[in-house]
């Protein structure tokens, strides 16, 4: 009888429980090891101030989620998830009142651009009309041969710019504030090369499959994830830490979800010199400071669509997103940072309780940010919403130390899994041929430390797991495919 191949994940995060389920779809016996006493990393849900009202601890909007090839492959609407859109996805109010607006597709966003209809469609539109083909080669190694080259070619052109040159494609204040604040999730100075490309991308898919919530908080996501690993025969096993070798159990290939310096303290002298430099080396971002608040009736903003909307970027003009990006980076906190808000109840009234709403928000901060930005998160709500500060019931507060207490890593309050500088972008978490593999015989990473990074898309993971399995002599399939992708995300609208 031929022995049944075995692995194991260590972190059981988006990344790592999508690397356990395709291992297990392909026959292997799979554990995962979490150190919590509950899985899903950054996709977890709690009451953090009222009982009942469900917050989502970090992760919380899912543009990428539902665009995801990978997760679109897997059969998750019969495990319970449920993708819940909001009217509008996203709005940028500026100081005056007004706001760019992104709802729905692109022809409907393009609509309420005034004179910048015509060029948001011109640098949007070709995007957004082969997104489902780009997303493969997207979100994967860039240091690869694409599978859609001209596709690929058009979007770089774009995303390859530095965010403030691709802002001058239009001439309203609004249209170019709604880039500058979708470019600013790079958490990097917005005028390097490169620095479009995330908004790029968080436009075009928001343009093609809006920017929707899980229904009862993003823990829905991972449990669907747990539940299709346990129906292929993985388990999940908490308040199980892996500090060094002697704490793994043997198995013929093991995934990392951590990052790449907890990988090079766990493998110690079996990892190569150049990977063990590289991987300790590897830089860190800017901070998030995190406030989960409980607000009746909901945030009074003065922009009416804001009111409608599932996220809201407040970061002022376009000028404004940029120089607070570029003070984080610096190390200098910014009077009035960026500040993302979720309004995920809007699609997903669950998550509320008698007229009392879980808002979601967050500060961009320095790397290691010791100080308290709980006022300045609410103020700079305030300035938008005259009179939010009166319907808080309750407030509760994760520092950028807080956040790596919670989760190792989220290094210095870093969520994104390194910082996003062109080079380590192109090469991430080193240049190599399979950014994956460690150089250790069946050892491999798979976090958001790989391509294509940060994101509850599952990709870094299927990634790896590509990676581990190919190393076993098992045949792949790819995930360009569109057919079950496009039936799937069909049953999410549905």
């Amino acid at each position: 009888m031929t022995r049944a191949r075995t692995a194991v994940v260590v972190g059981s995060g988006p990344n790592g429980l999508a690397a356990a389920v395709r291992l297990a779809g392909h026959g292997l016996k799979v554990r995962v090891l979490e150190a919590a006493d509950t899985p899903g990393g950054g996709a977890r849900t709690s009451e953090l101030t009222v009982p009942g009202l469900l917050h989502d601890v970090c992760s919380a909007v899912h543009p990428f989620g539902v665009a995801s090839p990978y997760l679109a492959s897997l059969p998750l609407v019969e495990h319970g998830l449920r993708w819940r859109w909001p009217e509008v996805d996203l709005v940028h109010p500026l100081d005056d009142g007004s706001a760019g607006v992104l709802v729905g597709d692109v022809d409907r966003t393009a609509a309420g651009m005034g004179v910048d209809r015509n060029a948001w469609r011109r640098v949007f539109g070709p995007i957004v009309t082969r997104f489902d083909d780009l997303a493969p080669d997207v979100l994967g190694p860039l240091l690869r041969v694409p599978s859609h080259p001209l596709a690929l070619a058009r979007f770089g052109l774009r995303a390859g710019l530095p965010a403030t040159v691709l802002a001058k494609a239009f001439r309203t204040p609004q249209a170019r504030a709604l880039l500058m604040g979708c470019a600013a999730h790079l958490f990097q100075p917005l005028n390097r090369p490169l620095s479009a490309s995330v908004g790029v991308m968080l436009v075009a898919a928001g343009h093609r499959h809006g920017w929707p919530v899980a229904e009862g908080g993003s823990q829905a996501i991972t449990s669907a994830l747990a539940s299709v690993l346990a129906e292929r025969g993985g388990t999940i096993e908490c308040n199980a830490p892996v500090t060094s070798l002697a704490d793994l159990p043997g198995a013929d290939v093991t995934l990392f979800d951590t990052t790449p310096q907890a990988v090079a303290e766990i493998l110690g002298d079996r990892l190569g010199g150049r990977r063990a430099r590289r991987y300790r080396s590897f830089a860190f971002g800017p901070a998030a400071f995190k406030v989960d608040i409980a607000v009746r009736q909901g945030i009074p903003w003065t922009n009416e669509s804001a009111r409608r909307a599932g996220t809201v970027h407040l970061g002022g003009g376009a000028g404004e997103v940029a120089a607070a990006e570029a003070a984080v980076v610096a190390g200098r906190m910014p009077q009035r940072p960026f500040v993302l808000v979720g309004q995920q109840y809007l699609a997903d009234p669950t998550r509320s309780v008698d007229g009392v709403h879980p808002i979601w928000a967050y500060a961009h901060v320095p790397a290691g940010y010791e100080g308290d930005a709980t006022a300045v998160v609410l103020d700079r709500i305030e300035s938008y919403a005259p009179g939010f500060r009166s319907r808080i019931v309750a407030a509760h507060s994760t520092s950028a130390t807080g956040y790596e207490s919670y989760n190792p890593n989220y290094v210095g309050g870093d969520i994104g899994g390194g910082a996003n500088t062109p080079l380590q972008m192109i090469g991430r978490p080193l240049f190599a041929a399979d950014p994956y593999a460690t150089g250790v015989d069946g050892m491999y990473l798979c976090s958001a430390s790989t391509p294509p990074g940060a994101g509850v898309h599952g990709m870094c993971g299927a990634g790896a797991a590509a990676s581990a399995l190919r190393g076993l002599g098992i045949s792949v399939t790819s995930l360009g495919g569109q057919g079950q992708a496009a039936r799937t995300r069909r049953m999410w609208r549905a």
